[in-house]
């Protein structure tokens, strides 16, 4: 059994019962699809006036003779009823008899079906809520590697198809299995030498079946896989819709979607081919077999005359009757292929290692009471160390502020800090209690984060500020942005804190979009306070407000600001000069301008601009 088959197991155990029931009702269904095309035998006697006639009621001996004592019954009373009231009435009981048994089995089919349904549904429910869980956990490194539209379609597409392709497992091992069992059974016990002929076709049929369907898991897997890489084009071209146009870079992005459609076409076809040759051929195979049956029983018929023609009739009812199962299992066969390399891709999401977790008994950590202390810190990305030998103290209440030019490690302190990555060497403190120690939750609760991208979501200005403290009242919202400088642009949106900001906020310019994410970490009102470039895209004006609100939210807070524009930091208690990930200089604006180094260069350079 494939071991992501057996994976799968787990998300089955609170649909226990569905999956009894529908084995129970898959079996009866089987049963009563052989004792309906049985139930035809009496009323072809009927008609053809061969009924067996039974001039006493028969005596039931025991479990063992229950077949014969339910069919002596049968025509016990057919025999009574043609007697008494006439053929016509011995024909409407046999009559009645088909109709009831064909309801039956349909009645179980509904039956097998609607638990079967309830399984399928409630997996693939239990499967997304695993995936969507799985990939909010994962730490910020895994998305620097992997496409965003590779997650979604893993999430949306391939869950789907685990869904539709591996409950036919079920139809597969049960349904149509028993449903060919019971048949060839009555089948034996009407003819043994014809049923040979059947089981004969049985295995050719399947081998052949399975030869075509050879390499179908590996297809499918690179047809997932592109599925993959095409959502991953969509949603790219649709985050940077702006440069593709104002690069008019059109032609390229088009070029790269077509490429990926035509070899998701050629897959899908070549899938498609052997998908739709299963039915079709098993059914050819089936027909090959009647037409020797006709040939073979019409002789044992008319010739020999050693079987009964309303017999023979049942008889091939009941092996065209296989034939349906044998085409469902062929297909339900190519199906579960698709789903193999469906779940290959699904679980290779839900195994991923999150290197980044709570320990155990880590420590729940509620307030800030001394100093952030990074230690003797060590960080890569890739080979290369982005921090060497990186030390600095934040005492509580300080504003400290990091600066140097682009690539030299800024922007990571705050992602080591938030614990979006973890140090490759060295430590990180808060109070004494390493960050590694401390519980997920519980650190990024003292901390308040602006980047310098404002992320926010398509939903109202309320839902986005109101993201750290989903209790806050309307008022507590109004205060944060009045401290964030927003709400003399709130107030006269048409529905105020109520209106919708649209995708990424863009109904919004850069500088209202920047204090509403201020807002959001005031409102939050963390001890610590990460600014990351906050005002660094912004343009003049709107830096001024973004400024004021930094100014307002940064009183009395432990504030660490990444800074690119050297203006916004001046009144900054530490201002830390960084090149390469290392300190070349630290001391107060006025202390480092009179140093005459590296931090006077990046004030003159900055001046003249």
């Amino acid at each position: 059994m494939d071991s992501n088959l057996l994976k799968l197991i787990p998300y089955t155990k609170a649909y226990t019962s569905n999956i009894v029931w529908n084995i129970i009702y898959n079996i009866l269904y089987a049963l009563f699809s052989t004792i309906s095309m049985l139930s035809l035998l009496p009323m072809m006697e009927v008609l053809f006036g061969k009924t067996k006639s039974i001039p006493k009621e028969p005596v039931f001996e025991g479990i063992g003779g229950i077949m014969d004592y339910g069919k002596d019954m049968l025509y016990y009373y057919i025999s009574e009823l043609n007697r008494e009231s006439g053929p016509q009435f011995a024909l409407l009981l046999v009559v009645s008899l088909v109709i009831f048994t064909f309801l039956l089995k349909n009645l179980f089919n509904y039956l097998a079906s609607f638990h079967i349904m309830h399984l399928k549904n409630g997996v693939l429910r239990d499967l997304r809520q695993t995936m969507y869980d799985k990939i909010i956990e994962l730490p910020v490194s895994f998305y620097s590697e992997k496409r965003k539209g590779d997650v979604m379609a893993r999430m949306l597409g391939d869950v789907g198809e685990v869904q539709n392709s591996f409950f036919s497992i079920l139809e597969l091992i049960v349904k149509e299995p028993l449903t060919i069992v019971f048949a060839l059974i009555t089948m034996y016990v009407i003819s043994w030498d014809l049923t040979l002929f059947v089981l004969i076709f049985i295995p050719i049929s399947g081998l052949i079946i399975s030869k075509i369907g050879k390499n179908l898991k590996a297809k499918s897997l690179q047809a997932q896989n592109e599925g993959g890489h095409l959502i991953s084009i969509v949603e790219e071209s649709l985050t940077g819709l702006k440069v593709v146009k104002s690069y008019n870079a059109e032609s390229r992005f088009k070029k790269n979607f077509n490429d990926s459609i035509t070899r998701l076409l050629k897959l899908s076809n070549s899938i498609g081919n052997k998908n739709n040759l299963a039915s079709p051929l098993s059914e050819f195979m089936g027909i090959t077999t009647i037409a020797i049956l006709l040939w073979y029983g019409g002789n044992l018929v008319l010739v020999q005359k050693t079987l009964d023609g309303a017999e023979f009739i049942i008889y091939l009812t009941l092996a065209y009757n296989i034939l349906t199962p044998a085409k469902a299992i062929s297909k339900a066969s190519y199906s579960v292929k698709n789903g193999l390399a469906a779940a290959e891709r699904v679980f290779e999401v839900l195994e991923v290692k999150n290197e980044i977790t709570n320990k155990e008994n880590a420590i729940v950590k509620t307030t800030f009471d001394d100093s952030i202390s990074l230690k003797n810190i060590n960080f890569r990305y890739a080979k290369e160390n982005v921090l060497k030998d990186f030390s600095l103290d934040v005492k509580k209440g300080q504003t400290v502020a990091l600066v140097g030019q682009s690539g030299s490690g800024k922007s990571t302190i705050a992602n080591l800090l938030t614990r979006f990555y973890d140090v490759n060497e060295g430590s990180i403190t808060i109070d004494g209690i390493s960050i590694k120690d401390m519980e997920m939750h519980s650190l990024r609760n003292l901390m308040g984060l602006v980047t310098q991208d404002s992320i926010l979501f398509n939903d109202t200005i309320k839902a986005n500020i109101s993201l750290g403290k989903e209790d806050a009242t309307d008022e507590e919202i109004i205060e944060a942005l009045k401290i964030a400088n927003a709400y003399e642009f709130v107030k006269d949106l048409p529905l105020g804190i109520n209106t919708n900001i649209g995708d990424s906020g863009n109904k919004l310019s850069g500088g209202q979009k920047q204090r509403l994410s201020i807002a959001r970490a005031v409102l939050k009102n963390p001890p610590i306070m990460i600014l990351d470039e906050a005002t660094s895209a912004l343009d003049t004006e709107s830096e001024k407000f973004v400024q004021v609100a930094l100014e307002n939210m940064m009183e009395n807070r432990t504030s660490i600001v990444i800074a690119h524009r050297l203006s916004t930091i001046q009144k900054a208690d530490l201002i830390v000069v960084m090149q390469k990930g290392k300190i070349v200089e630290q001391g107060r604006h006025d202390e480092l301008i009179a140093m005459n180094g590296t931090y006077n260069k990046l004030v003159n350079m900055q001046s003249l601009e």
